[in-house]
């Protein structure tokens, strides 16, 4: 198996991001829509404050991608969020482990944060195995949390501390 790289996101970029959001096995369990615009993926990869944008690629190929962003109020600078995706030809071979500790070095070691935040859809094993192997623990439910596919779906709020 290739080597997982993981790099900043660049503008380049963005027809990639695209044409993995497009596949219904990455929309489903993210909160994005399906048919994404590149108009769309080319915002997205516009530098906004406290946001860090990193893709995993395989063979100079883009195979995944997380969006960290650090909370702007002062009380909260210590806390991050983020969101993932594996393209669905690249799912079970590494890529989002590989995704997660680069999150997590650039959160521990470099960022001064304590606290990572996540939302996960409750009915999401993988994506709960790899939140729990990074330590990662839920801290409840929100019913109703999202639409998909014309019914509501509940969600778990996730974090870890440092």
């Amino acid at each position: 198996m290739s080597e997982i790289v993981i790099r900043h996101a660049e503008p380049k970029d963005a027809e990639a991001l695209r044409q993995n959001y497009m596949h219904p096995e990455v929309y489903h369990d993210t909160l994005q829509l399906p048919h994404p615009s590149l108009e769309h993926w080319q915002e997205r990869l516009n530098p906004k404050p406290g946001q860090k944008r990193l893709v995993a690629c395989i063979d100079e190929k883009i195979v995944g991608d997380l969006a960290l962003q650090v909370e702007a109020s002062p009380r909260r600078s210590h806390v991050a969020t983020f969101g993932i995706s594996v393209a669905a030809q690249a799912q079970g071979r590494g890529v989002g482990s590989a995704l997660m500790r680069e999150m997590i070095n650039l959160c521990d070691n470099w960022m001064r944060i304590d606290r990572i935040e996540l939302t996960v859809f409750a009915d999401n094993p993988p994506a709960l195995a790899l939140y729990r192997k990074f330590g990662f623990e839920i801290e409840g439910t929100g019913k109703k949390f999202a639409l998909r596919n014309g019914e509501y779906v509940d969600a778990y709020y996730m974090a870890r501390m440092k």
